[in-house]
C-alpha cells in the first residue's frame, strides 16, 4: 500500500469512543507484550498516545529504533510515510499503523510521477528529498535529508551540480539562504499546518512576550519572519532559534529562559513541557494541530493491537531503492535528529 492523496475532509478519526483511562493504558501495554510489539509515537501525537508509547520522537529517530528493536512488530503511531520509512529500514518486521488513512499534506505535495517529470527537466541534477516523503519518492531520490541536517546534505554535493530540493519550499528556502547555493531548484510543497503559522502571528506573539525565546521549525511559513525580526533588532538574535523537533527538545533542556514561544505542530508542546517543566512553553498558533496525526486515537490504537490492523507494505524493489537514499544521508556523517 502506498500513500494516496487525501483531503482534509477525510481526516475525521474513524475510531472513537475510547477514553485513555488507566485501564486502557494497562490493556495497551498488555496487548503489545502479547504481540511482541514495540510502540512508537511521533512528537505530534495526542498526549495519551505519547505517554503509552515505548518511544517518542521524530520520524527518523523512531525508524532507527524500529530497525534495532528485537520485537516481531512495530506499531507506528504517526502518519503513513513514517510507517513506510520504518518498514524500509526494518523489512523483516511487521509494521502496523493504527489508521492507514493518516496521510500527510507535505508528503502528498509531490508524487513519483511529479518527480520523474521534474528530473527529466534537469537530467544531471542531484535529487535531495526531505524524509517527509513517500517510499516511492524516496526510491527516486539520490540522498535524503532531515530538517536538522539538510544544510550539511546540500553542502556535501559538488557545488557545480544542480540540486533539486523537495518537497518543502520553506525548508528549501532556509537551506538556500544558509548555504548561499544558487543552483538549487525548490519544489513548491508545504505542510498545511506549518505553512499556516504566519509571520503576523509570530510578530504579535513575540511583541506581547518580549522576554521569550522563539523556537521555530524550518517548515513554518513564519521562519523568514523570525529571522527578519532578529535581523531588524525587534527580537534579540540569540533568542531566535530555527530548530528541528529534536533540536527543540535539546534546546529546551538547556535553556535559561522562563518562557518559550513555539512555532510548530502543537503536539510538540507535550514533550517540551516534560523535558523542561519549569519553562512556560506557548504555541505561536494554538490552532496548529495536524488532523492526520490526530487520527491515531486511543480507540484506533486499541483496535490495531486487538485486530492487527493496519499493516504497512512497501514493494521490495521500491524499499531497496529508498533505503539507498537514506543510507547515503547517514554516510555524510550527520544523519540528523529527524524532521
Amino acid at each position: 500500500m502506498t500513500t494516496t492523496s487525501l483531503t482534509l475532509s477525510s481526516t475525521e478519526p474513524a475510531h472513537t469512543g475510547v477514553e485513555p483511562t488507566p485501564e486502557w493504558f494497562a490493556e495497551i501495554k498488555s496487548l503489545a507484550k502479547k504481540r511482541n510489539a514495540t510502540l512508537l509515537a511521533h512528537n505530534y501525537q495526542l498526549p495519551a498516545i505519547q505517554d503509552v508509547a515505548d518511544h517518542v520522537g521524530d520520524s527518523l529517530a523512531l525508524s532507527r529504533i524500529a530497525a534495532e528493536a528485537e520485537t516481531d512488530e512495530i506499531i507506528f503511531c504517526g502518519v503513513h510515510f513514517m510507517a513506510e520509512t520504518a518498514k524500509i529500514l526494518s523489512p523483516d518486521k511487521r509494521v502496523l499503523i493504527p489508521d492507514e488513512r493518516a496521510g500527510c499534506s507535505l508528503a502528498d505535495s509531490i508524487t513519483a510521477d511529479d518527480l520523474r517529470a521534474w528530473k527529466a527537466d534537469f537530467p544531471d541534477a542531484v535529487v535531495v528529498s526531505y524524509v517527509n516523503t513517500t517510499a516511492e519518492v524516496k526510491g527516486l531520490t539520490d540522498i535524503c535529508c532531515t530538517s536538522s541536517n539538510a544544510v550539511d546534505v546540500v553542502n556535501s554535493i559538488d557545488p557545480d551540480k544542480e540540486v533539486l530540493f523537495l518537497p518543502d519550499q520553506f525548508l528549501g528556502a532556509h537551506v538556500k539562504r544558509v548555504t548561499g547555493r544558487q543552483n538549487m531548484q525548490i519544489w513548491a510543497g508545504e505542510c498545511h499546518v506549518h505553512a499556516g503559522i504566519n509571520g503576523d502571528e509570530l510578530t504579535a506573539k513575540s511583541q506581547s512576550h518580549p522576554d521569550a525565546e522563539l523556537y521555530v521549525h524550518p517548515e513554518c511559513g513564519c521562519a523568514t519572519s523570525a529571522l527578519y525580526l532578529a535581523g531588524e533588532g525587534f527580537v534579540p538574535a540569540d533568542k531566535v532559534k530555527i530548530l528541528s523537533t529534536g533540536g527543540m527538545l535539546d534546546a529546551a533542556r538547556e535553556t535559561g529562559a522562563t518562557q518559550v514561544l513555539v512555532a510548530t505542530e502543537v503536539g510538540m508542546l507535550h514533550q517540551l513541557r516534560k523535558a523542561a517543566p519549569n519553562v512556560d512553553f506557548q504555541a505561536v498558533n494554538d490552532r496548529a494541530s495536524c488532523p492526520y496525526m490526530k487520527m491515531i486515537t486511543p480507540a484506533a490504537l486499541l483496535r490495531c493491537l486487538r485486530e492487527g490492523k493496519d499493516e504497512v507494505h512497501v514493494a521490495p524493489d521500491v524499499a531497496a531503492r529508498a533505503k539507498l537514499s537514506v543510507q547515503r544521508m547517514i554516510e555524510i556523517g550527520n544523519p540528523g535528529t529527524g524532521e
